[in-house]
């Protein structure tokens, strides 16, 4: 539940003596979209975080801090076959993000699951999993939820042009270091609050 910035935004409107109807006609939404936005079952992408911030006369940057501390422990996910890259990835992400659930996978069909029954706010893919390829298996976690962040890990530089064109927020070479991760999360499509320094 994004609470944070669903009372904000109930807290904005009302402020401004506007109805949830008269809201949605001025953004050019439906009733319904400000009242998903307003009970936390959605977010605002950032065009929308724009247009409400005209809207309502208020900062954008205020509206963005919001919406980043919406996810109050949000789930992390690294999916990688070589274990060794899990027991040395997992202690540096719980690190960087101290605020966040972080788990490991070394099966693409298990972090699929995982994202069915849990909104992941970020994953870092490897590209080359055994028996699929972190690209295929970056497109089924934006089908399950296109919100996703996914950070693409590989030791090789050559899949950085196909792996921007399946909608990435960034690409790491390896290995995963807290510097590393930081100056991804500073890129993320859609951020969100993860607790630690400098994100």
């Amino acid at each position: 539940m994004s609470l944070f910035f669903s009372n904000t935004l109930k807290k904005l409107r009302t402020e401004r003596g506007l109805s949830q109807q008269a809201l949605a006609d001025k953004m050019y939404v439906t009733r319904s979209t400000i009242a998903r936005w307003e009970i936390g079952s959605r977010l605002p992408d950032a065009v929308m975080i724009s247009r409400l911030s005209e809207v309502l006369d208020v900062d954008m940057n205020m509206l963005l801090s919001t919406v980043a501390r919406s996810d109050e422990c949000p789930n992390i996910i690294l999916v990688d076959d070589r274990k060794l890259i899990l027991s040395g990835g997992l202690p540096i992400l719980e690190e960087v993000m101290p605020n966040a659930t972080v788990m490991g996978f070394t099966q693409a069909s298990d972090a699929l699951e995982y994202a069915k029954a849990n909104r992941v706010a970020l994953a870092f893919l490897d590209i080359e999993l055994r028996n699929t390829s972190g690209l295929d298996l970056c497109c089924q976690l934006l089908e399950i939820n296109p919100r996703t962040n996914v950070v693409y890990l590989t030791a090789y530089s050559d899949y950085a042009l196909d792996a921007w064109s399946t909608g990435a927020s960034g690409f790491m070479l390896k290995p995963i270091t807290p510097e590393g991760v930081r100056e991804q999360l500073r890129k993320l499509r859609y951020p969100f609050w993860t607790g630690g320094k400098d994100t």
